[in-house]
C-alpha cells in the first residue's frame, strides 16, 4: 500500500510540474535565426550526375522555443535543389523536399539541413559549357525573412567508365600481362580500355573517368592543350605494354587560368577541396609502355602523380616530362621504378611521402627542376628526393639494380633535413649533382657514404641550406625572389631552354624550374 501510495504521489507531482511547463509553447520566429555559412557551395555537377550532400547548421539562439512558418527553396517547384530538414523531406508531392511548414526550434537549439543537387545540363542555357546554378533557401517572409545562398558548377562532360554486369552486378576490370609472361592477367582494377574514338581528349568538354583509363598496345592517348581531366576515386590512367600517353599542353598567357596546360584533378571541385591530397590514384605507366611524353601540364590532388615503371634500357626514354607541376600527392608526387626519365623544367611539390623517388635503380636526367616537400599534413618518412638501387623480395632477398642519375642546375628542398637520401645495396650506384641548391644539414650523415661533398665526381658547384626564397611554397607557389640561394647558380650550359613560364635564360642563369622575381609588396 505505500508502495502504490508513493507511486500515485510521484505520478501526481509529475504530471503537474510538466502541465506547468512552457517548453513547448513555440514562439512564432522574428528573423533572428543564425547560420553556420552564408553560402553552401556544393561540388561540381557534371551533365546530370548528382551532387554529394552538404549540410547547413541553423541556430537559435534565443532562450525561447520558436517555430520557422516557412523553409523554401526561392525557385520552389522548379529548383534543381532539394533539401531534407532534420529528417523530414516536407510536404507532398511536387513540393517534397522544396517547401516545409511549421518547423520547430527549441531554445538555444540546433537543426541539421541537408542539400543535395541533380542537375540536367540541357535544361540550362549553354555558355561554353559551364554554368553556375544558384538559388536560395528562404526562412520565414515578410520582414522576417532570412536567407541562404546555394551554388553549383555545373559542366557538360565526356563520361569515361567501367560498365557493369547488369544480371551480377559486377564492374568490368582490366586484363593485362602484369607478370611479364606474355600472358594476359586478370586484375582488380575497375577500369576499361579506351575504345579507338576515345583516344584523343580535346578541350571541348572536360573529361570524367570513373576507374582506370586503359591505353592498351598499339593505342595512344593523346590530350591536347586545355584538356580538363576529372578522376573519382579510386581512378586514374594506366598505359600498359605498346601504349603510350601524349600529354601536350602548352604555354599559358594567364597562370591562374592555365587556359592552354592540360590539368588532371579530382572530380571534387568545390573549394574545399581544392588543395586536398590522395582524391584519385595515378597516371601509371606500366611496364611495355613507351615513348611517354607530359608537357605543360598540372597534376594535382592525387595518390601518386605519375608512376613510371621499368624499360630503363629502352632506346628512348621511358618518360620526358618538361613545364610541368605535380602537387599535393599524398604519396609520391613522381614515382619511378627501374625505369627512365628525363625532366625539364618540373617542379614538384608537398607529398605525404617524397617529391621525387628513383627506386630500384634506373636512369634519371633531371635539368632545371624544382624538388620540393613542404607537406604539413602529417609525418612523412622520406626526404623530398629519394634514390636507391634495390628492392626487398619474400625473406628478405635483396634484388640490386644498376642506376644513373644526374640532377642539373636543380633545387632540392623542404621543411625537413635533410631533404635527399641516397641509398644503394649494389656497387653500379651512379649519380651526380651538379650546380643545385640543397638542403642537407645532418653532421651524422655528411662526409660519409654517398654524401663526402668534397667528391667533384658526385658533387660540383652546389650550395648548401641557403633559403631558396619561394613565393609561398605551402600553398604551392614555388617561384623564387631576388634572395634566392639559386640566383646565378646555374651551369648556363645546360640552360639553354626558357624557364617553365617562358622567360628566356641569360648567361647568369638560376637553379631551379623558374627565373627570380622580384615579389609584390
Amino acid at each position: 500500500m505505500k508502495r502504490l501510495l508513493s507511486f500515485l504521489i510521484c505520478f501526481i507531482v509529475l504530471l503537474f510540474w510538466s502541465s506547468c511547463r512552457k517548453d513547448f509553447e513555440f514562439s512564432p520566429s522574428t528573423g533572428n535565426l543564425e547560420f553556420a555559412k552564408d553560402t553552401v557551395y556544393l561540388d561540381t555537377v557534371f551533365t546530370n550526375i548528382g551532387s554529394s550532400t552538404y549540410n547547413l547548421k541553423v541556430y537559435n539562439r534565443s532562450d525561447e522555443d520558436i517555430v520557422i512558418p516557412t523553409i523554401q527553396l526561392e525557385n520552389g517547384v522548379n529548383s534543381f535543389y532539394r533539401m531534407n530538414v532534420d529528417g523530414t523531406t516536407g510536404l507532398e508531392g511536387d513540393q517534397e523536399g522544396k517547401f516545409f511548414e511549421n518547423v520547430e526550434l527549441l531554445a538555444n537549439d540546433s537543426l541539421f539541413i541537408f542539400i543535395e543537387t541533380t542537375i540536367d545540363i540541357s535544361t540550362l542555357s549553354t555558355l561554353e559549357n559551364q554554368f553556375l546554378y544558384t538559388d536560395k533557401i528562404l526562412f520565414d517572409s515578410g520582414s522576417n525573412q532570412q536567407d541562404v545562398d546555394l551554388v553549383t558548377l555545373v559542366k557538360d562532360a565526356v563520361f569515361i567508365y567501367a560498365n557493369r554486369d547488369e544480371d551480377t552486378g559486377i564492374i568490368e576490370t582490366l586484363t593485362f600481362d602484369v607478370d611479364g609472361d606474355g600472358t594476359p592477367d586478370e586484375t582488380s582494377l575497375q577500369g576499361r580500355y579506351l575504345e579507338n574514338d576515345e583516344l584523343t581528349f580535346t578541350n571541348e568538354k572536360p573529361y570524367v573517368i570513373y576507374g582506370y583509363a586503359g591505353v592498351g598496345a598499339g593505342q595512344t592517348l593523346t590530350m591536347e592543350p586545355g584538356a580538363r581531366v576529372h578522376f573519382h576515386a579510386d581512378s586514374g590512367i594506366i598505359v600498359t605494354e605498346g601504349g603510350t600517353l601524349n600529354i601536350n599542353g602548352e604555354l599559358s598567357a594567364d597562370q591562374d587560368a592555365l587556359e592552354n596546360e592540360v590539368i588532371l584533378e579530382g572530380d571534387r571541385l568545390e573549394p574545399l577541396y581544392e588543395d586536398i591530397p590522395g582524391q584519385w590514384g595515378t597516371i601509371w605507366l606500366f611496364d611495355g609502355s613507351e615513348n611517354n611524353t607530359i608537357n605543360y601540364a598540372t597534376i594535382k590532388n592525387a595518390t601518386i602523380g605519375v608512376l613510371s615503371e621499368f624499360g630503363q634500357n629502352d632506346t628512348n626514354d621511358k618518360l620526358s616530362i618538361s613545364n610541368s607541376q605535380i602537387y599535393n600527392s599524398s604519396a609520391f608526387g613522381l614515382l619511378g621504378r627501374a625505369t627512365s626519365i628525363t625532366a625539364e623544367n618540373l617542379v614538384i611539390n608537398n607529398s605525404g611521402q617524397s617529391s621525387f623517388a628513383g627506386t630500384l635503380g634506373g636512369k634519371y636526367n633531371f635539368t632545371h627542376c624544382t624538388i620540393a616537400n613542404y607537406w604539413n599534413s602529417s609525418f612523412r618518412q622520406y626526404p623530398s628526393l629519394l634514390l636507391n638501387d634495390f628492392a626487398v623480395g619474400e625473406n628478405n632477398t635483396i634484388f640490386t639494380n644498376t642506376t644513373e642519375a644526374e640532377f642539373t642546375n636543380c633545387i632540392i628542398y623542404g621543411n625537413d633535413d635533410p631533404e635527399i637520401l641516397l641509398e644503394n645495396e649494389g656497387d653500379d650506384f651512379n649519380f651526380k649533382f651538379t650546380n643545385c641548391l640543397i638542403r642537407f644539414n645532418n653532421s651524422n650523415l655528411e662526409g660519409t657514404g654517398n654524401y663526402v661533398f668534397s667528391d667533384a665526381t658526385r658533387y660540383e658547384g652546389i650550395i648548401r641550406n641557403v633559403d631558396p626564397d619561394f613565393e609561398d611554397p605551402f600553398e604551392n607557389l614555388m617561384r623564387i625572389g631576388e634572395d634566392s640561394g639559386a640566383n646565378g647558380l646555374a651551369d648556363s650550359t645546360f640552360s639553354t631552354f626558357a624557364d617553365i613560364l617562358g622567360t628566356s635564360r641569360s648567361a647568369d642563369a638560376d637553379s631551379g624550374a623558374y627565373e627570380s622575381v622580384i615579389f609584390e609588396e
